[in-house]
């Protein structure tokens, strides 16, 4: 299936377009709110592996509903090398159906369900996970890119 387009300002106000990014494997991750634990410890560890990632040839991209600014402080404030990118108004969330009903506390409201996709040098959604659970995540997904990249459909 065709990866959903988008083009979303980065935390130094530099535009992301998926389009631009056709000939490489990229790896978008979309996760609830900047400077959560959980949200946090995915940034760090994908920010860990970003040289891995670049041996693949391999762009990763972090994205919320959180503003430019916020993604500016979170990333400063843990050293991060993940580029994050802003969806405030959470189309390109949607558009990969991140955007969910939620409950808390008895509350339902929407919000981003957190979710990886790996999309092929074609800009063809190759492998994605739902309901993300942090903890080992960024691991499995290198094990499915290099799956990918040695030709495996499995």
């Amino acid at each position: 299936m065709p990866a959903p387009d988008f083009c979303l300002p980065d935390a130094d106000e530099r535009t992301v377009c998926l389009a631009e990014l056709r000939g490489a494997y990229v790896v978008v991750y979309f996760y609830p709110k900047d400077n959560s634990s959980g949200c946090t410890l995915q940034a760090r560890s994908f920010s860990d592996e970003m040289e891995a990632f670049s041996r693949q040839n391999t762009r990763v991209f972090g994205i919320s509903p959180d503003s430019v600014r916020s993604h500016k402080r979170f990333t400063e404030k843990h050293g991060l090398t993940v580029r994050l990118l802003s969806d405030p108004d959470h189309a390109v969330i949607e558009a990969y159906g991140a955007w969910v009903p939620k409950k808390m506390y008895g509350r339902e409201y929407m919000g981003v369900e957190r979710s990886t996709f790996i999309i092929d040098p074609e800009g063809r959604v190759a492998a994605v996970w739902r309901k993300v659970k942090v903890k080992e995540h960024v691991a499995v997904v290198m094990a499915r890119l290099e799956e990918l990249r040695a030709g495996g459909a499995a």
